[in-house]
């Protein structure tokens, strides 16, 4: 007999077992009527073509009441359709509500493939993934995010772009793994042809008088009280080098190879390499080795402890700009000022990009032939033109 809402309204339970009314015109499609009484629509069929060796399925639809009586017969019908060809939907509804989630691909990356990383690229990847990625997605089956979800995320974020593009970068990375792995299908990263944002390039550069400016502000600060040496020497040091904030903040005496004036970092964002050191660098370590807040720390620039590396530079930069009128300047902006000047004093590119680090792929190759004679004489010549603005 046909299946009609007046025959499953008037159906009544049994207290003691479940009972089932099917549907004579489309077979394994019926009714479960619970001992409590609730009803439910259900598909029972054999997957994969059937036969009575294969095993039975019993798939739930949906509760008699929340769905309409067409609506369920529709979905055993597709059930049907999909059993003919071969398929087996109750295991792929289980699969699907089973798949990992992007906040399980997380996981798994931090555990595994985020370790090869460098301690500040693991934090930046930290912060991308709790403040943009896991709010978007972390909910989300890996396999369901679509390309135009995530171009939705990446324009929202246009007024970051650097942030936006960087959050892409962190997906794409993830979703890359999420195939090697088997959770997504092969060549559907989402993260393809979104278009990143421009970022701009900054240019900013300290002139002969800002530079000026900058120096005689380290000093008053540090005669006035305001500043500790250490900090005035780290900023120094920053700009004579052309150095990363935390090749320097980081260093340890133990680096310091006085007789070949380098300070021979063990690992830096490009890897081990030496930091070359002018005679006015050199000047301003020894003159550290003074001042210093903790003659037995271990850093060149220790923190409030013996045992630990300066970290907060924010709030005495910010108190240096103010002091030396300097607008719109970031830390990173001396190392910019330090090429900008080897450039001005006419010291070839591959030079400075020894003495810079600047290790990218294109331009290891370039740099590789350079050797530390020509780099140290660049290095003075950097020194001497500084030294001679902040003294």
């Amino acid at each position: 007999m046909k299946l009609t809402k007046r025959r499953i309204d008037e159906a009544e339970h049994d207290p003691t077992k479940p009972l089932y009314l099917w549907d004579s015109t489309l077979s394994g499609f019926g009714v479960k009527i619970l001992q409590s009484g609730k009803k439910r629509y259900i598909f029972k069929y054999r997957p994969h073509g059937g036969g009575r060796r294969a095993p039975t399925r019993w798939m739930n639809i949906g509760s008699h009441g929340e769905i309409p009586l067409e609506t369920a017969r529709n979905i055993a019908r597709e059930c049907a359709t999909q059993v003919a060809k071969g398929e087996d939907p109750q295991s792929d509804k289980i699969k699907k509500r089973e798949a990992p989630s992007l906040s399980d691909l997380w996981d798994r990356f931090d555990k595994s493939d985020m370790k090869r990383l460098k301690p500040a690229t693991i934090r930046d990847y930290h912060s991308l993934w709790k403040n943009f990625l896991e709010p978007a997605f972390g909910n989300r089956r890996v396999a369901d995010i679509s390309r135009a979800e995530v171009d939705r995320l990446h324009s929202s974020m246009g007024d970051t772009p650097y942030q936006a593009n960087r959050s892409i970068a962190v997906l794409s990375k993830m979703m890359t793994l999420a195939e090697i792995w088997e959770w997504r299908d092969q060549g559907t990263n989402p993260c393809r042809y979104v278009r990143r944002h421009a970022e701009g390039k900054r240019e900013r550069y300290l002139s002969a008088e800002e530079l000026e400016r900058l120096g005689v502000a380290l000093t008053d600060l540090v005669d006035l009280g305001l500043l500790w040496p250490d900090m005035a020497n780290l900023f120094r040091l920053l700009l004579l080098v052309g150095a990363r904030r935390s090749e320097i903040s980081n260093c340890e005496w133990s680096w310091i190879d006085w007789d070949r004036r380098i300070i021979a970092l063990p690992d830096s964002k490009t890897g081990a390499k030496p930091l070359f050191l002018s005679n006015e660098a050199i000047t301003v370590l020894q003159n550290q080795k003074i001042t210093t807040r903790h003659q037995s720390s271990k850093f060149v620039f220790p923190g409030v402890r013996a045992d630990k590396a300066i970290v907060n530079l924010s709030k005495p930069w910010k108190l240096i700009c103010e002091e030396a009128e300097l607008d719109d300047l970031r830390i990173h902006d001396l190392r910019h000022t330090a090429a900008s000047i080897a450039v001005g004093q006419g010291v070839a590119l591959p030079i400075i990009g020894r003495l810079l680090g600047h290790t990218q792929t294109q331009t290891t190759a370039r740099y590789a032939h350079v050797d530390a004679d020509p780099a140290l004489r660049a290095a003075d010549t950097i020194g001497q033109a500084i030294g001679a603005a902040i003294k």
